[in-house]
């Protein structure tokens, strides 16, 4: 990479699968102090754009083609756009574009990052349009993912089954590919996250570790019961990246007997787990603790006065390794952060005698929808560019699977018709993810407002909430 002339500081928009030239690419980066930008698979145009863009990109990293999508197309034309890209490296066929295998890898004398350095550039869960990127440091990451291993039993014996994409901060560091490699221990890449993708890797490789979102973590308990494989190696199934409840929690160690330990973490820095010496309580009812003494933690109202010990509030955050500001953007940093520091994470929680968190909420107005974080905005703003559409508003609605799925409520122009196929079609040919495609699509004669004028987005969640279990009409 240096020989191509990728250098310290340099910015690599990184979107590979869960293949090993995804760990040889971040590890080069890391050892010559360039940042990858950690991109995910089912990012398209829109995302992979902006990352290059606002990260003034001078390469972006790629495979041929996963799951029958061609990304060297999806390159190309976002090279069109990105004026500062100078590379685009191929996993596999390069088509127009340069093969990474023909990147030369003989070594080349260059100086160590120091740790105080920025490692990477992470993607925020982003509740206003596109992901904000989140600049992490060598040694605030290497700290989370070292107190993750401690944590979570992780030593030189632990094999960690990678499920989820690689690139995910919760695979990555909680305590992932990255703290099982710290400890001495073996990775495996896992190409789907499906039991008869899973179970059999899980058999032939022993493997002790695995993380999952919520969903996963419900198919895997009920494929459990009828699989001819063994799972007995497994040691810990840590579940995060949305709310795991109760009910689903308690399926999970007669299901696949092992420990579960619950992850309530952010990329921004803080991460909770539940402890494997916790009780059964405690480990299916909360979503942790903090990982360090240092954490500080405050739950507050809508002025920011500390509520009663108990009682629901937003969740604030400082602590030696949660970031200080997103990447270059000033007016965002103002709003998400306090005058004294502290993140605001957008999540309502409440905190135990204990010190553990629950959490009941999102308080920025965000989709989690199986972990995959969706901005109402974003979805917005490219609904409204339909010629038929007057206006649009994007909630969540609970879901027994996903947690929660998204509902577009829209109000066409006077004598506009439009289906819902053909508005979610439109969506996706914008060049959205298809995880950001509404679900659900109602269209209504006005919104709910709000007592100074506002979309009451409240009125419509408990609207969709209600009629999430009726049928619905061909609109729909």
């Amino acid at each position: 990479l240096l020989a191509a002339g990728i250098g310290r500081g340099d910015r690599v928009v990184l979107q590979l699968p869960n293949v090993a030239e995804f760990f040889e690419v971040l590890f080069a980066l890391f050892r010559i102090g360039a940042l990858p930008v950690f991109a995910l698979p089912a990012h398209r145009d829109t995302e992979i754009t902006h990352f290059c863009v606002l990260s003034e990109a001078v390469a972006y990293v790629v495979a041929d083609v996963h799951e029958g999508y061609d990304y060297r197309d999806l390159a190309t034309r976002v090279r069109a756009n990105a004026p500062t890209l100078r590379h685009v490296f191929v996993v596999g066929d390069p088509g127009e574009h340069t093969p990474l295998a023909e990147v030369p890898r003989e070594p080349v004398p260059h100086d160590e990052p120091a740790p105080g350095d920025l490692a990477f550039l992470q993607l925020s869960g982003g509740s206003t349009g596109v992901p904000k990127l989140i600049p992490r440091t060598h040694d605030d990451y290497l700290y989370s993912v070292r107190a993750s291993d401690e944590i979570c039993a992780v030593d030189e014996d632990s094999v960690h089954l990678v499920t989820l994409p690689a690139a995910h901060n919760f695979p990555l560091s909680s305590p992932g590919s990255l703290g099982t490699l710290a400890a001495g221990g073996r990775v495996v890449l896992c190409p789907r996250p499906d039991p008869d993708t899973a179970f059999p890797l899980i058999e032939r490789e022993r493997v002790t570790h695995t993380g999952l979102v919520p969903p996963l973590a419900l198919v895997w308990t009920e494929a459990a019961a009828s699989t001819p494989y063994d799972l007995s190696s497994l040691r810990v199934l840590l579940v995060g990246g949305a709310k795991f409840s109760e009910a689903a929690a308690r399926r999970v160690r007669p299901a696949l007997g092992c420990a579960l330990q619950q992850v309530f973490g952010m990329a921004e820095g803080l991460v909770n787990y539940t402890r494997l010496d916790d009780d059964e309580e405690t480990v299916v009812t909360t979503q942790g603790r903090p990982i360090c003494p240092d954490d500080e933690i405050r739950v507050v109202d809508d002025d920011d006065r500390d509520v009663a010990p108990g009682e629901t509030g937003h969740l604030l955050t400082r602590g030696p390794y949660t970031i200080r500001g997103y990447w270059r953007a000033p007016e965002h940093n103002a709003r998400s952060f306090t005058a004294d520091g502290f993140y605001r994470t957008g999540d309502l929680v409440r905190l135990t005698g204990s010190g553990h968190l629950v959490v009941e909420g999102r308080s920025k107005d965000q989709i989690n929808r199986g972990g995959e974080k969706i901005a109402a905005e974003e979805v917005e703003n490219v609904i409204l560019g339909h010629p038929a559409v007057h206006d649009v508003s994007v909630v969540a609605v609970p879901d027994d699977y996903l947690g929660e799925r998204s509902c577009a409520y829209v109000i066409l122009r006077r004598g506009a018709e439009l289906r819902a196929a053909a508005l979610r079609r439109f969506v996706r040919e914008r060049g959205l993810a298809a995880y950001k495609v509404p679900d659900r699509v109602e269209f209504v004669d006005a919104f709910p407002h709000t007592g100074v004028g506002k979309v009451s987005k409240r009125d419509l969640r408990t609207t969709a909430a209600d009629s999430a279990s009726a049928p619905h009409g061909p609109h729909d």
